[in-house]
């Protein structure tokens, strides 16, 4: 497996982060107007049941399996995640914390399924934590307002993603399967369970409302979060990870948040406190730990034994 990406799939790779860091922007904008559980089903609406036709269902994937990633996903990672975005949780800080489901990963992995996490790795996660901690101790604070609820939530959604993390690995055993094909047949899961909670939450009322009064706007944010996010984002990132070896490909993520902060400052204003920025800074020097620790190791022990 190569590891070295060439020129057409770097594009495809910055493409991809330039997305998924544009995304929580985006969020914001579409949470303007709309709750976050109806935003949320409209998302996996749009990027399922228009493609159902001519899409067709995995092969060797159970339904089961794809019940429980689409629910966790859709009704776990991203119902918390806008939750929490609307309840005061900055578009720039989001896509900090949302990375931390690295760790969370690794820790649920080592529980679930006996994997051991390196040394390297524990270091990294105690320094992702002690920067989420500078994070969570900053809320209220500055012109993004950050709440301790809406920091709590994308905390949860972190956990969510990584619950979905496993289940892909699940999925994996199951055999070969095509990415879109997967998100495609996935996302019909979380429609249903996320318009009754939005009834629910919300009222069924305002959900006819809501519905009824979309508008270019909306359409518009619902597209991106549906189609270039989900679709294009998922599917190239796959591909990319299935050409090339996963510690080339997933170094590349943590552009996402860095994408993440310069487009909020940029775009919605937000200015990080310097407690955020330390916490930020915390949290990426662990996922960048995480990352490479096992490559400084290597080296490391290639230089003893000369």
């Amino acid at each position: 497996m190569s590891t070295s990406l060439s020129r057409a799939d770097w594009a495809k790779a910055l493409v991809v982060v330039v997305v998924w860091g544009l995304n929580f922007v985006v969020m914001k904008w579409g949470l303007a107007t709309l709750s976050p559980l109806v935003l949320c089903a409209l998302r996996f609406l749009t990027a399922s049941l228009p493609f159902l036709l001519f899409v067709r269902p995995p092969r060797h994937l159970s339904w089961g399996v794809m019940a429980a990633y689409g629910l966790v996903q859709g009704v776990g990672q991203f119902g918390l995640l806008f939750t929490g975005m609307q309840l005061g949780m900055p578009a720039g800080m989001s896509s900090v914390v949302l990375q931390t489901q690295a760790f969370i990963t690794m820790l649920m992995a080592a529980a679930l399924l006996g994997e051991t996490p390196h040394r390297w790795q524990w270091l990294g996660l105690c320094i992702a934590i002690g920067g989420l901690a500078f994070i969570g101790a900053a809320h209220g604070d500055g012109a993004s307002g950050m709440t301790l609820a809406g920091f709590l939530l994308t905390v949860g959604a972190a956990a969510m993603w990584a619950g979905s993390n496993l289940l892909t690995r699940v999925a994996a055993r199951q055999g070969p399967y095509e990415p879109v094909s997967f998100i495609v047949w996935s996302s019909v899961f979380p429609i249903v369970p996320l318009l009754l909670l939005a009834c629910v939450v919300d009222g069924t009322e305002a959900v006819v409302q809501q519905l009824r009064g979309l508008g270019g706007r909306e359409l518009g944010v619902v597209a991106y979060l549906a189609l270039l996010s989900t679709l294009l984002g998922y599917g190239l990132w796959t591909r990319l990870l299935q050409r090339y070896a996963a510690s080339t490909v997933a170094p590349l993520s943590l552009l996402v948040p860095v994408v993440g902060l310069l487009s909020a400052m940029l775009l919605l204003g937000e200015r990080p406190t310097a407690w955020q920025w330390m916490g930020t800074m915390g949290v990426l020097a662990g996922m960048v730990i995480n990352q490479f620790g096992g490559l400084w190791a290597k080296r490391r022990r290639g230089a003893a034994s000369i």
